[in-house]
């Protein structure tokens, strides 16, 4: 079930999701992020039924509207698609922001998004505009979109997902096969990657983000470890965590934590004692590796075995982050090679 406001119609948005009280957290960031950098337009968070009340509270005193959506148990249309593809839930709720028919022009982004500088501007592009995905950049990523709420629109998806499915098992695999025709139709709907910079990509063209990442407007926290998986020290401003597993550059996690901890959690524990998260891990400074702090630091001999391993934890998205793959590092063998 859908509950919504009565608002004017021919507004313009930005619209999230949040499934579950982590995401929730992740919302809550972006929002914050958006009107730091003093966006002209009004927030929405769809919110699903597994959201506890403190953070869907905490969440209403930073967007305009929360809607609450509960897609499985909605009754409509994509009830009856989830009974032939039950498999596609999650995925069904995010392409409810189609039915939001109340707004005339939104831009989606993720829970795990955060702005970095003012995206207004991102609502003079058409449906459906996005960037290219980096692992497949004929594909883009469903991460940041802009689109046009239609209940049309939103049957034939829910038709295209019951009769062809995922390709990735996911609302990307669906989005990419509906709008199939965005990679060669109108490059003019092809964001540039600053808009939805994802955090993997730093690691696998370290020039192209040195050259341009001054200029991200959006960073994506993709992969399976999020900014949340962590825990955060405000007052020593370091983190706890595998950061073995760290898919993003470590500044734009630190700037994740000080937000949340500056903005979220003072807005959450008014009345409600909010907890920060606990990894239980052992806590590592993102100031910097003890290998990048050392100026007589050399890295140390690979043997081909280890070697292969490393470059098969490459593949994998597993990379050493933190240790011989931290970006320093990188930086260093690439300023080697370029002299």
């Amino acid at each position: 079930m859908l509950l919504i406001s009565s608002v004017p119609i021919q507004t313009r948005r930005f619209v999230t999701l949040a499934t579950n009280d982590s995401y929730a957290r992740g919302a809550m960031v972006l929002g914050k992020s958006l009107r730091n950098h003093k966006t002209t337009r009004k927030l929405v968070v769809m919110i699903g039924p597994h959201v506890s009340d403190p953070l869907q509270r905490g969440a209403s005193k930073i967007f305009d509207e929360v809607l609450l959506v509960d897609v499985l148990d909605s009754g409509d249309r994509a009830h009856l698609a989830l009974m032939k593809r039950p498999d596609l839930g999650v995925t069904f709720t995010k392409l409810h922001c189609w039915t939001l028919t109340h707004y005339s022009k939104c831009v989606f982004m993720d829970a795990d998004t955060m702005v970095v500088q003012n995206v207004d501007e991102l609502f003079d592009r058409e449906e459906l505009s996005a960037a290219p995905d980096p692992g497949w950049p004929d594909c883009f990523n469903s991460g940041v979109f802009v689109f046009r709420p239609s209940n049309e629109t939103y049957g034939k998806l829910l038709k295209y997902c019951t009769e062809h499915g995922s390709f990735d098992g996911g609302d990307q695999g669906v989005l990419n096969g509906y709008f199939s025709n965005w990679a060669t139709a109108d490059i003019s709907k092809h964001l540039p990657f600053i808009y939805n910079l994802s955090s993997i990509a730093i690691y696998t063209y370290l020039p192209a983000f040195k050259q341009y990442g001054g200029n991200a407007k959006v960073v994506h926290f993709l992969g399976q470890t999020k900014p949340w998986s962590y825990t955060f020290d405000p007052e020593t401003k370091r983190i706890s965590g595998d950061m073995q597993e760290a898919s993003t550059h470590p500044t734009f996690l630190l700037d994740w934590w000080m937000l949340y901890s500056s903005s979220v959690v003072p807005m959450m524990t008014e009345g409600y004692g909010e907890q920060p998260f606990h990894s239980g891990c052992v806590e590592v400074s993102l100031e910097g590796s003890s290998a990048s702090q050392d100026p007589h630091h050399t890295e140390p001999y690979v043997s081909p075995q280890a070697s292969e391993e490393r470059k098969q934890k490459w593949e994998q998205g597993q990379a050493d982050y933190m240790g011989m793959d931290s970006f320093d590092n990188i930086q260093k063998k690439l300023d080697a090679f370029l002299k």
